[in-house]
C-alpha cells in the first residue's frame, strides 16, 4: 500500500526545478503563477539560496515544486492510500487529496509564509536539531532552560527539533548535551516555528483560513498536531492553525500511517529529507524519495516488484519500468478479477496463471487497450485504464485481495524499452 508524503521548508535547493523544466508535468508551476500573481518558474529556476532561504519565498516554492511531482507521480497511475506532509507539507497533502483546491492551497501558502516571516521578524528565533537524544529528555532540557525555548519536531527516534528565542535554544542545547544529545545542528532560520512564538501568524492565519471552502479529502490524511486522521473538512481549518504553534508530531505520524498498512511511503518534493526518517522510525516500510524525473523509474520498480519478479519469478531478460510505462491501480479494497473477455484472448496464459497464481503473470500480455477500457474489477469497483497501450503483465492474479492504490496492470504506451 503506497502512502504520499511532502516535505517541508528547509527542502528546498536554489534551481531544483530545472530538470523538470522538459516534463509536461512543468505545467503545474505555470498554473501556480497565475493564481499567485508572480512568476514563481524564475523562483523554481534561478533564484539563489539567499532568496529561497526567506521564509514567504521557502514555502511557496516548495509547496509548487512538490505539486509538479506529484502530477508527474499521478500521470504513472499510481495514487497513494493515505497521506501526510511535514508542516508546511500538511498543505500540499491536502491539495493532492482534494481537501483543499490548488488555488485556495496557493492562497494559503501564500499567507501562511507572510504571516510567519512577520511573526519572526517581530520575535526573531531560532531552531536547532537535536540528534541522539529521546523525546523527554529533549522536553526536560527546554524545561531547564526556564526561557522561551520548546520541542518543535518530534522527526524521528533520536532526532528532536526545538526552537524558541536565540538565549533560549542555546541553553537548552547546552542541558540537551549534559542529557546524551551526541550532536546539535542550528538550523539556517530566523524564525521559532511550531511554538508559541509564532501566535501572532497563527491569529492572522486563522482570518484566511476561515474564507477557504475545505472538502472531505478522497484518501486519509494525517495530520501534524496529533498524528490522528481527520476526514471532517470542518476540522482542518482548527488543525493547520494550531499547527503553528504545536510541535509537528512527524514519527507519530510515520508509525500512523504504517499501522494503517503503509508498506511503501513515497516522498514527493525536493530534497529527501523524509525518507531517511521512514528508515529510522518504521524500518520495515520501504521509503522512496522523487526528488527528479529520473527517480520516477525507481518509484515504478519499486511499486511493480521488479527486483521480487528477478529473483523468484518468470522474467524476460532486461526487463526495466520507463516513464512510457503505466500502472493501472486498484480504487478500492477488495477482490481483484480480470476482465474475462480481456483475458479470453490469451486463454492458455491465464490457464497458467490460474495454476500458478503467485508467480505475478497473468493474461493477455500484448493486448491494444483504450482510455477508459475495462480490464477487471475489484469486489463491485469497476478497474478502468485511464491510459492507452499495450497490457504488458497482470500485476494482481484472479481472487487476489488488493488494496487501494495497489497496482494491478502494467501497460505500456509507447516510446519505452525493455
Amino acid at each position: 500500500m503506497l502512502a504520499f508524503t511532502f516535505p517541508g521548508q528547509g527542502s528546498q535547493r536554489s534551481g531544483m526545478g530545472r530538470a523538470w523544466v522538459e516534463h509536461p508535468s512543468w505545467e503545474v508551476a505555470a498554473e501556480a503563477s497565475e493564481i499567485a500573481g508572480r512568476d514563481l518558474t524564475t523562483l523554481l529556476l534561478d533564484a539563489p539560496m539567499e532568496d529561497l532561504t526567506r521564509t514567504a519565498n521557502a514555502q511557496l516554492a516548495t509547496f509548487v515544486m512538490s505539486l509538479v511531482v506529484l502530477d508527474a507521480v499521478e500521470r504513472l497511475g499510481l495514487a497513494p492510500a493515505a497521506c501526510a506532509g511535514h508542516s508546511l507539507g500538511e498543505y500540499t497533502a491536502l491539495v493532492a487529496t482534494g481537501a483543499l483546491s490548488l488555488s485556495d492551497g496557493t492562497r494559503l501558502v501564500i499567507e501562511r509564509g507572510n504571516a510567519m516571516q512577520g511573526a519572526a521578524d517581530e520575535r526573531p528565533g531560532t531552531m536547532a536539531a537535536l540528534i541522539g537524544i529521546a523525546d523527554d529528555d529533549a522536553e526536560a532540557a527546554c524545561q531547564r532552560a526556564e526561557d522561551d525555548v520548546w520541542v518543535a519536531n518530534y522527526n524521528a527516534p533520536g532526532q528532536v527539533v526545538i526552537a524558541g528565542t536565540v538565549d533560549a535554544v542555546a541553553n537548552a542545547t547546552d542541558r540537551a548535551k549534559e542529557l546524551g544529545a551526541r550532536k546539535v545542528l542550528p538550523l539556517p532560520v530566523s524564525g521559532a516555528f511550531h511554538t508559541q512564538l509564532m501566535l501572532s501568524a497563527r491569529t492572522r492565519l486563522r482570518q484566511t483560513l476561515d474564507t477557504v471552502a475545505f472538502h472531505s479529502p478522497e484518501v486519509p490524511v494525517v495530520a501534524n498536531v496529533d498524528a490522528r486522521v481527520h476526514t471532517d473538512p470542518g476540522e482542518w481549518p482548527g488543525l493547520l492553525s494550531a499547527q503553528l504553534c504545536s510541535p509537528v508530531r512527524w514519527r507519530q505520524s510515520l508509525e500512523t500511517l504504517s499501522g494503517r498498512g503503509a508498506t511503501t511511503i513515497v516522498e514527493l518534493g525536493p530534497g529527501g529529507v523524509l525518507t531517511g526518517m521512514v528508515r529510522r522510525t518504521v524500518p520495515d516500510v520501504r521509503g522512496v524519495a522523487v526528488a527528479v524525473p529520473a527517480d520516477l523509474d525507481k518509484l515504478i520498480d519499486t511499486v511493480a516488484g521488479i527486483d521480487e519478479w528477478t529473483t523468484s519469478g518468470p522474467t524476460h531478460q532486461g526487463e526495466h519500468l520507463y516513464t512510457s510505462e503505466r500502472v493501472i491501480v486498484s480504487p478500492a479494497p477488495g477482490v481483484f478479477e480480470p476482465e474475462v473477455q480481456l483475458a479470453a484472448l490469451e486463454s492458455t496464459a491465464l490457464a497458467e496463471a490460474n495454476a500458478a497464481p503467485g508467480s505475478g503473470h497473468g493474461a493477455a500480455p500484448g493486448s491494444l487497450l483504450a482510455v477508459g477500457d475495462l480490464v477487471g474489477t475489484v469486489g463491485l469497483t469497476e478497474v478502468r485504464t485511464p491510459f492507452a497501450g499495450i497490457l504488458v503483465r497482470w500485476l494482481a492474479v484472479r481472487g487476489e485481495r488488493v488494496v487501494e492504490g495497489q497496482p494491478v496492470v502494467w501497460i505500456r504506451t509507447g516510446g519505452g524499452s525493455s
